[in-house]
């Protein structure tokens, strides 16, 4: 989708250069740590980051509880959680398809008409409008099936028939059902009606960070501690490193589960930092069977540009038969598998990212070097662009 709004004009080009404008403010900072520099330099935020002892860095301290459970940390506070989606578009709304906006849906809700719809009331609309258009184009078969049995058994010529299509059809406005009129109230009951007012919704949503998330937010920007969801307690930077990969070991605290490289936490957190540190942001992809999508800006500018697939290579193979996890996609997949996701990734605009990501030699790395952040040195992420073939326009 096009951010340009040259083709559009009049006032659905201005309320169209509002909304982009609008959210070039909301979204201006990459990052959850902003670089507050007076330099008009369009590189200052940049230096900043490369650079941060000769600026100051506005760091928001955001708090998040450990939750084993759904393997993910929860950011409780509203506040966290709106600094966190909009710099950055970390984490998602447990209540929310993405965007923390359960608040907002309630609300409007008791409006008799929003203004403003959100994504998930958008989505609930199209697919409304999709379902009636299929049951009106099913109708409209129908009335053209019965037009031409009866104008065969008649002996003359059926009518033309008139099928709607996708680019006319237009959803009819829907009636408004009729109500019984109520009998007049009195004026004292109507000023005291006036003066009720609704009570105020509590928001219940929380941000739902995932591991790889939430780490690259403690050990790279240094911006969010992490609790413990028993003590309520700060956990240190090394006790969070074993507990996001203990995680993946069911049942815990077995020997055959100790220093492994292999472990699912750090495989997929090594595909995550290639890419963040790229500058694009990650998000889960579960919906179109990957494990990561790849935004330019985010999921409020464009549709994912990217859908990324994690495969685990072992540089050696004699750890692969030794391995307490099943990792997925470790073993050789099938072509029928690869053209599958690759399909249905084109056809919705994405192209397929098959990222390796190299396992080290337990001969090679000392178990010891697990014990802290720097084993990730040791991983190797490649990436191969798989398209499909299209003979009809690739003949060039």
């Amino acid at each position: 989708m096009s951010l340009t709004g040259t083709s559009r004009g009049g006032k659905g080009g201005q309320k169209f250069g509002a909304r982009r404008a609008e959210n070039n403010r909301i979204y201006a900072h990459p990052l959850p740590i902003v670089c507050p520099s007076p330099s008009s330099s369009a590189f200052a935020p940049l230096l900043c980051l490369l650079f941060p002892a000769s600026a100051r860095l506005d760091n928001p301290h955001c708090e998040g509880v450990f939750d084993p459970s759904t393997r993910s940390v929860w950011v409780l506070t509203e506040r966290d959680a709106t600094i966190l989606w909009r710099r950055g578009f970390f984490g998602k709304g447990d209540l929310s398809r993405s965007e923390p906006s359960w608040l907002a849906r309630q609300l409007n809700a008791r409006k008799a008409a929003g203004k403003y719809m959100t994504s998930e009331e958008v989505r609930e609309k199209r697919r409304q409008e999709r379902r009636q258009f299929k049951l009106d184009r099913a109708a409209a078969i129908a009335r053209a099936a019965a037009e031409a049995e009866a104008a065969f058994a008649e002996g003359r010529e059926a009518a033309p028939a008139v099928i709607p299509s996708g680019a006319t059809w237009k959803p009819s406005a829907p009636g408004e059902p009729s109500l019984p009129v109520a009998p007049p109230e009195d004026e004292d009951d109507s000023d005291n009606d006036a003066d009720k007012e609704e009570e105020p919704l509590d928001n219940v949503e929380h941000l739902q960070l995932t591991l790889q998330e939430a780490w690259f937010l403690v050990w790279n920007l240094d911006c969010l501690t992490v609790l413990d969801p028993h003590t309520n307690e700060p956990m240190s930077l090394q006790r969070i490193w074993r507990a996001f990969q203990g995680v993946h070991c069911i049942p815990p605290d077995l020997p055959v589960y100790a220093d492994r490289f292999d472990n699912l936490f750090l495989v997929h957190y090594a595909a995550y930092h290639y890419y963040r540190a790229l500058g694009w942001v990650v998000k889960g992809g579960i919906k179109f069977c990957v494990d990561y999508l790849l935004y330019k800006r985010g999921p409020v500018f464009h549709h994912a540009e990217f859908a990324v697939v994690v495969i685990p290579v072992y540089e050696d193979p004699a750890d692969q038969e030794s391995s307490p996890f099943n990792l997925p996609n470790a073993n050789t997949f099938s072509w029928t598998w690869l053209s599958t996701v690759n399909r249905v990734n084109s056809q919705v605009q994405k192209t397929l990212i098959l990222t390796y990501v190299t396992i080290p030699a337990q001969s090679r790395v000392s178990p010891d070097a697990l014990s802290s952040p720097a084993c990730l040195a040791h991983y190797s992420v490649r990436d191969v662009v798989l398209r499909r073939f299209i003979p009809a326009r690739m003949r060039d």
